[in-house]
């Protein structure tokens, strides 16, 4: 891609049969639909050819259409169940905007709706990793509040506690472990062909973007929507936007 213009295109895919937090792609957050602040995000960064927003719901796309997004995508019922994974329906999105503009893009990225903590330089920085290293895929994740080798424990079949990933030798301090994040599911970046061909999160050479933990909260409970709620009205607040 190198001498090339890269073309890029970004999904947000929502469903509507939310558990935790009913309705929450479109609940009100700060004046507008919680998922109204990632396509906004999206558009807003400059990276992308096209924002596509993925889901069942008419309510969802409305919104998503209200606040900018390029292309509205009529998920399939077999791609909404509360058991399906993402992963089809972020290709599926891909493939129907291509279809429809008789563009292929080189690399896609698959924004979380429930993420609006994200800063635009969280977007151009993950974009950034994946192809300046030529990565095949790009995940970002937060530094772990527990480490698997030194205070995550199992409880096995026995009902004894184990330490989820015992380490070679023995770790007096959590610091001296090996590093280990917690995936946010903030921002997901891939080469495009690899990825139409093959649907997967990890591949040999995916690459970590780490976000810090105020810019990781995804809204799965009523908690996790306060938390977000306060941290947005504070950024509000400092910098007006």
């Amino acid at each position: 891609m190198t001498g090339n213009v890269v073309k890029r295109i970004c999904t947000i895919c929502a469903r509507g049969g939310s558990k935790g937090v009913p309705g929450k792609n479109v609940r009100p957050l700060l004046g507008k639909p919680v998922i109204a602040w990632t396509v906004e995000q999206a558009k807003s960064c400059g990276l992308f050819e096209y924002v596509a927003v993925s889901s069942d719901s008419r309510e969802i796309l409305a919104a998503a259409g209200s606040a900018g997004a390029d292309h509205l995508i009529d998920r399939p019922p077999e791609m909404a169940t509360d058991t399906a994974s993402k992963l089809p329906a972020i290709r599926h999105a891909t493939l129907e905007v291509e279809r429809a503009t008789g563009r292929q893009f080189d690399i896609m990225v698959d924004l979380d709706a429930t993420s609006p903590l994200r800063l635009l330089s969280d977007i151009a920085g993950a974009v950034k990793l994946l192809e300046s290293t030529g990565a095949t895929s790009v995940i970002t994740g937060a530094p772990a509040r527990r480490s698997p080798y030194f205070n995550l424990v199992e409880v096995g079949d026995d009902d004894v506690v184990r330490l989820s990933k015992p380490p070679q030798k023995f770790i007096e301090r959590r610091q001296d472990a090996p590093r280990c994040y917690d995936m946010n599911a903030s921002i997901y970046g891939w080469k495009r062909d690899v990825f139409i061909a093959d649907q997967r999160v990890f591949y040999p050479d995916t690459r970590l973007y780490v976000m810090p933990e105020e810019r990781s909260i995804d809204i799965d409970s009523e908690l996790d929507f306060m938390v977000v709620k306060t941290i947005l009205e504070r950024r509000v607040a400092e910098t007006g936007a």
